[in-house]
């Protein structure tokens, strides 16, 4: 318990290292996710933007990459990251690799909640001239928006256990303060006091998820 006690400045810093880590890997994934997801749903036969050949090259992308476990993914996507953040090592190249490992996951997920949005809703609005882009922006979004919600509440969580193993390539977290200075010196205090740090994270998270989920779907 001293040990821990006098740990606790790292243990707050190493937090905050995962909380950054996975605010920016779920902004910019996030982002690229919905984009994705987007393109997944439009070019789906028989929706706003058919186009049987964009879908079928997407969805073998997303189903090449959305299996791979991320500790095999995050050796595996090093070369790039090398080249787009300038480094293979740290914080940086572990937020790429989140990214990476998350928004193919997100795409999917945007795509079948999109999936659940009333075809009849949508042939409505374009009887009416609505155009694509009008639709996306006041009815496909707006009507999924509570799943929505939920589906990106499930991948922070997800991806708050992907950065777990942040310190295989140099990176910080909670993560690497639980192997680094608990498991490797073989203090169970340590590696509980991180364990317990990561479960408030992820507890939180599903809170202000459910919470906005249940917001949205009451309007």
């Amino acid at each position: 318990m001293d040990r821990l006690i006098e740990l606790m400045p790292r243990l707050w810093l190493s937090a905050w290292e995962t909380v950054y880590l996975v605010g920016i890997a779920m902004v910019i994934g996030g982002l690229l996710g919905l984009l994705l997801g987007l393109a997944l749903y439009l070019t789906r036969p028989g929706n706003l933007l058919q186009n049987r050949t964009v879908f079928a090259v997407l969805n073998v992308i997303v189903n090449t990459f959305r299996p791979i476990p991320f500790i095999i993914l995050l050796a595996a996507v090093q070369p790039l990251a090398r080249l787009v953040v300038g480094t293979g090592i740290g914080n940086s190249a572990v937020i790429f690799g989140l990214v990476v490992g998350s928004f193919f996951a997100i795409s999917r997920i945007v795509e079948q909640n999109l999936l659940t949005v009333q075809p009849g809703v949508i042939e409505a609005a374009r009887s009416v001239g609505a155009g694509p882009w009008r639709i996306i922006r006041t009815i496909l979004i707006p009507e999924a928006l509570g799943p929505l919600i939920l589906g990106y509440t499930f991948i922070v969580i997800a991806v708050i256990d992907m950065s777990a193993v942040a310190g295989l390539i140099g990176g910080g977290g909670l993560g690497n303060f639980a192997i680094q200075y608990g498991y490797r010196l073989f203090d169970p205090v340590v590696t509980w006091a991180a364990v317990i740090l990561i479960i408030v994270l992820v507890q939180f998270t599903q809170v202000i998820g459910n919470s906005l989920a249940r917001a949205v779907m009451r309007r």
